[in-house]
């Protein structure tokens, strides 16, 4: 069932060290984005690794605006740079169709016609992300029914998880910061979409494709990513994908404990760059406010490199008040 050129025999230890940042272009980056992506860098180039740049626009809401080239500019204004891309994931729905499609074959997938207020309505408990864990409503509906239903409104493509008894649904993985994790994906996930009834692929199997065919070992992203991933590790095994290295880096909070969002434009970079001026303040400031420096005396990311460790990471892995 392999669509790509990834296969499970080699460990992410075995390979060179290939990090990705891969940020969503729906508003300016905040400073949580700027610690995620700042970790990324710093871990790939401390291990003389290459850093890929994507973007991530599946939603068509995203692929309109500024924001992508405000991404770019910005990040090469803090000099983060990368060796690939930038790739842009509204150019890749084939690779992501023909993922489907292996699954589909391999009859894991099937059609749902929940709408989201039925979800939500359902007495199933919440995954650690919010998202209703599903109840099995239309997984066992016949070929008569799914024409039937067909007809009224296109479905969803959810992806039939194991059941709690069959260990193949249990995914255990060890994240660099958070440890040893483990999630039984009936019981706290369920059967989840993998494209949604209006045709946009779903988040969880086009980065689990992008990050295969793009020969990604480990991938750095905030914590709040962390209950997603054994969903992802799910589906690189369905697939015949290796698994990368994981590590969820903390959240930064805002002073009165909020997280820092997009929306609410908390500590963005339009602002970021009036206030400091040039990104070594920037970069500096940041790197001692999270224990990635010993201060926050002005830093250029090269100059971070040689003071990165994964322990110092650890050692400020709670949620982080800054501002």
């Amino acid at each position: 069932m392999d669509t790509s050129r990834a296969t499970a025999t080699h460990t992410a230890a075995e390979r060179p060290v290939v990090g990705r940042f891969a940020p969503t272009p729906s508003g300016r980056m905040h400073l949580g984005n700027i610690f995620a992506a700042l970790v990324a860098w710093l871990s790939a180039r401390s291990a003389g690794g290459r850093v890929i740049l994507r973007i991530e626009d599946l939603d068509p809401r995203t692929q309109s605006g500024p924001w992508a080239d405000l991404l770019l500019s910005d990040l090469h204004w803090l000099g983060l740079d990368w060796d690939e891309g930038p790739y842009y994931q509204r150019d890749r729905i084939d690779r992501y169709q023909a993922a489907l499609n292996a699954l589909k074959e391999a009859a894991t997938v099937y059609p749902c016609f929940c709408t989201r207020a039925e979800l939500h309505a359902a007495s199933a408990p919440h995954a650690s992300d919010g998202t209703p864990i599903y109840a099995g409503t239309c997984r066992g509906l016949s070929p008569a029914e799914v024409a039937e239903r067909s007809r009224r409104r296109p479905p969803a493509q959810r992806l039939a998880v194991p059941t709690a008894d069959d260990p193949t649904g249990t995914i255990a993985f060890v994240d660099r910061v958070y440890g040893p994790q483990r999630e039984v994906l009936a019981r706290e996930c369920g059967d989840f979409l993998v494209q949604r009834s209006d045709g946009v692929f779903a988040y969880q199997l086009a980065v689990v494709v992008d990050d295969a065919e793009m020969g990604v070992t480990e991938v750095v992203r905030g914590h709040d990513l962390l209950s997603s991933t054994a969903r992802q590790i799910h589906l690189q095994r369905l697939l015949g994908y290796r698994q990368p290295a994981y590590a969820h880096v903390p959240l930064l909070m805002a002073p009165d404990g909020r997280r820092l969002s997009k929306r609410d434009r908390d500590l963005d970079m339009e602002g970021l760059r009036e206030q400091f001026g040039t990104p070594e303040r920037l970069l500096g400031w940041l790197a001692g406010s999270t224990g990635l420096a010993p201060d926050r005396a002005p830093r250029s990311a090269s100059e971070l490199v040689g003071l990165f460790s994964w322990d110092t990471v650890r050692a400020h892995r709670d949620d982080l008040v800054i501002g």
